[in-house]
């Protein structure tokens, strides 16, 4: 097997492979780890890379090449930095439950991808890793936060990879990179045991992939709780893989194309959701305009994340110097993520539960969109991606709030889902041909739904296939 053909697969059909005894995971992994070698230089997604200890395994990824992000999940003996300074060369003494969970799913784990400082951004250019280049367009984002497994998938290192989502961070990199990004429920897979809620409740991990069912498949063998977890959802009798192709039914779908902080989008964005719009409505789905009012002002909600966003990161940031007997400056902190820990320390708890407060209400009225709608379809994202370097210009003039304020801008569709703890995906359904770059767009359910949503996602998958679009940076090119 050659780059070419290794990088044609995605997840399943390669373990497939592997268990038919037409390749082993061996093979695999060195493959993954060429394809490291070949194209990692132009887009800056894996940081560290190593020969896995494979485990074979008979599930539906077992022997699969795999990559975690660095951040939010422990592998023993290996470095977990945050992509920041601060924790440069500290070393993991133990597994989390969810590298448990994939080390006993026969995942193959080769390498730590990129990630802006913290997670505290939706793009990925830190101090300490430099920038992330996005596969389609060297000279652009590849988003964030998890925004080295989005370019290391969509460049064809791996056909799969660990990411996280607090506000967006899987889904935003799907978009930016044309993945399929799927953030599960709130308690669908665990954060332990060293964390728990993660922004009280907002963050939850799984994965970056190139097709649905790769992503069903990654939620079916990590998913459950773990002991001591805070929270538990239970999955459908038949796991989640069996949904993809089975047919969704006629979904009623609500249409909502304007954030809800106001912003305009990038005229080709509009186009593809108004595509889609008739697309479903041809495959016989009622799609409908709606507003979906959160019920107090964007202002305020940001605010509320800010409050709980910055607080948890003060014990983040305390753990890491205490950790590393570095201190707590400019020298070791990018000027937003401080700006970040000063406000989080100002913080009152008065503070604090009044933002929990807001978590409540958001929970509330999104569970009332449901009412009258099966599925929410937004855009993912307002704009295509941005040239690197602008993101953060002026961060070093902000307060904790207003870099809140600029990460919420940069994906006002997507954090509502993480507050009310509800599961959206993203799909790469859209193009823009004037720039050669994917759009992706968001579908949102209610609790407990993504069985309803990988049905959908199977059906627009076949309708509207991206499996042949190829990035500029890919393996086959190699």
């Amino acid at each position: 097997m050659n780059l070419n053909e290794y990088a044609s697969y995605d997840a399943i059909g390669l373990a497939r492979l592997v268990a038919n005894s037409e390749v082993t995971s061996a093979e695999l992994a060195d493959l993954a780890i060429e394809a490291v070698q070949r194209v990692n230089p132009q887009i800056n997604a894996v940081i560290e890379h190593w020969t896995p200890t494979v485990t074979e395994g008979t599930g539906p990824l077992a022997g699969v090449p795999f990559l975690i992000k660095d951040l939010a999940i422990t592998s023993a003996g290996r470095r977990v930095e945050l992509g920041s300074r601060l924790a440069e060369g500290l070393v993991a003494e133990s597994d989390s439950y969810l590298m448990q969970r994939f080390n006993a799913a026969g995942l193959a784990t080769l390498g730590r991808t990129t990630t802006p400082e913290m997670a505290f951004s939706t793009e990925t250019e830190s101090t300490l890793q430099g920038p992330t280049r996005n596969p389609w367009d060297t000279r652009r984002s590849a988003g964030g936060s998890s925004g080295g497994s989005g370019a290391a998938v969509a460049a064809g290192i791996v056909p799969i990879a660990h990411a996280t989502d607090a506000a967006g961070s899987i889904r935003v990199p799907a978009a930016f990179n044309g993945l399929v990004g799927l953030k599960p429920t709130r308690g669908r897979t665990s954060n332990g045991p060293a964390l728990d809620e993660v922004f009280a409740g907002f963050g939850v991990q799984l994965g970056l992939s190139r097709t649905v069912r790769d992503s069903a498949a990654l939620m079916d063998v990590v998913q459950g709780h773990a002991p001591g977890d805070p929270y538990y959802t239970a999955a459908p009798a038949e796991g989640f893989l069996a949904q993809v192709g089975r047919d969704p039914g006629r979904l009623r779908i609500g249409l909502l194309d304007t954030p809800w902080n106001g912003a305009a989008l990038d005229s080709e964005i509009a186009e593809a959701t108004q595509t889609v719009a008739r697309e479903l409505e041809t495959l016989g789905h009622h799609v409908e305009r709606v507003k979906a009012p959160l019920g107090i002002s964007w202002e305020s909600f940001v605010e509320a994340n800010a409050h709980i966003w910055c607080a948890t990161l003060v014990r983040w940031i305390d753990g890491l110097a205490a950790a590393t007997s570095r201190p707590i400056n400019l020298n070791t902190l990018e000027p937003a993520t401080l700006a970040c820990y000063a406000y989080g320390q100002q913080a009152r708890a008065v503070e604090f539960a009044g933002a929990l407060d807001v978590r409540n209400l958001i929970a509330r009225n999104v569970a009332g969109w449901f009412d009258d709608f099966d599925v929410l379809l937004t855009p993912t994202l307002p704009r295509l991606p941005q040239a690197l370097g602008t993101y953060s210009v002026g961060a070093e003039t902000m307060d904790g709030l207003q870099w809140t304020a600029r990460v919420f801008e940069h994906s006002p569709f997507t954090p509502v889902f993480n507050v009310a703890g509800t599961p959206a995906i993203s799909l790469p359904l859209g193009m823009s041909l004037a720039q050669g770059l994917p759009i992706g767009l968001q579908f949102a359910a209610p609790f407990a739904a993504e069985d309803v949503l990988l049905r959908l996602a199977g059906q627009l998958e076949q309708a509207l296939p991206w499996h042949q679009r190829r990035p500029e940076v890919w393996v086959g090119n190699a």
